[in-house]
């Protein structure tokens, strides 16, 4: 493709993309600056609990290496319509639309080698040539870091609404934390909080409560940083067992506490977004 080509599609890219963002209210940036935090499973349970409120929400999984949201989606190893210069979503419930690196790899043992420049082609790709439509919101799960992936979505979408850092209870959070606040007040990114994932297990035999990874590190980064602090979402075993098995927890476990805690951070996240919009 000589010079003029290139010119001509990243002018066309760009006008897609400006044209898909206006027609989305929020967008939502969930990251972390480790991995092992649960921020995938964070991401798609608060994507299907707003979905589960009535709003028109988009699901992008921006994690090109390691893209997980589609498993827990339940379309793993299924392809996307695609048409020329036009992608649909995934339909994964009346309100609620995804897109996952995952489903147009050959294989789910295919590895994606790639550098920073074909990693911003993609995801430019995934925001302008996707027909996401009208939303109410479009989350975007950011790979852990603070490396390509995050800095090529806060580069595309000028206009984020804000961003939630995921992080665990542990001191050493505070260090982490740190690093995405950072990152995200250096590119003028709103921060809509900390969320802090596995704060605590209730023990099934006794149910006294076990802090397995301690206890406040995300709470206590909030403070020192001065930002909001979401909640704390509790560790149970079946978050595990249902993103495996493809299903939502907040679905399918809706009375538990983890569930409960999540639909008050939805709400409170909704009501952070309505007073803006």
């Amino acid at each position: 493709m000589n010079n003029d080509n290139k010119d001509n599609e990243l002018k066309r890219l760009e006008m897609l993309l400006a044209r898909n963002m206006a027609q989305i209210t929020a967008k939502i940036l969930v990251l972390s600056n480790k991995g092992g935090v649960g921020k995938s499973s964070v991401a798609v349970n608060i994507a299907v609990c707003l979905s589960k409120k009535g709003a028109k929400v988009g699901l992008l999984d921006a994690d090109m290496h390691g893209p997980s949201v589609a498993k827990m989606l339940g379309f793993e190893g299924k392809r996307l319509p695609a048409g020329e210069n036009s992608i649909s979503p995934y339909p994964v419930n009346p309100n609620l639309v995804a897109v996952s690196m995952a489903s147009f790899l050959e294989s789910v043992d295919t590895p994606v080698v790639w550098r920073g420049p074909l990693k911003m082609t993609a995801l430019r790709q995934f925001l302008a040539e996707v027909n996401w439509g009208k939303l109410d919101y479009l989350v975007i799960d950011s790979p852990p870091g603070t490396g390509d992936e995050p800095l090529s979505v806060c580069q595309l979408v000028r206009d984020l609404t804000g961003a939630i850092i995921v992080t665990t209870p542990q001191d050493i959070a505070l260090l982490d934390s740190r690093k995405c606040v950072s990152f995200l007040r250096q590119l003028s990114v709103p921060i809509l909080g900390i969320l802090e994932n596995m704060s605590g297990l209730t023990c099934p035999h006794c149910g006294e409560n076990i802090d397995i990874f301690k206890s406040g590190g995300g709470e206590k980064a909030a403070k020192e940083l001065n930002i909001p602090f979401l909640g704390r979402i509790p560790f149970d075993m079946r978050i595990v067992e249902t993103t495996d098995d493809g299903k939502s927890y907040i679905e399918t476990y809706f009375d538990s506490e983890a569930a409960k805690v999540i639909e008050k951070i939805c709400s409170s996240i909704d009501g952070k977004v309505r007073s803006k919009h």
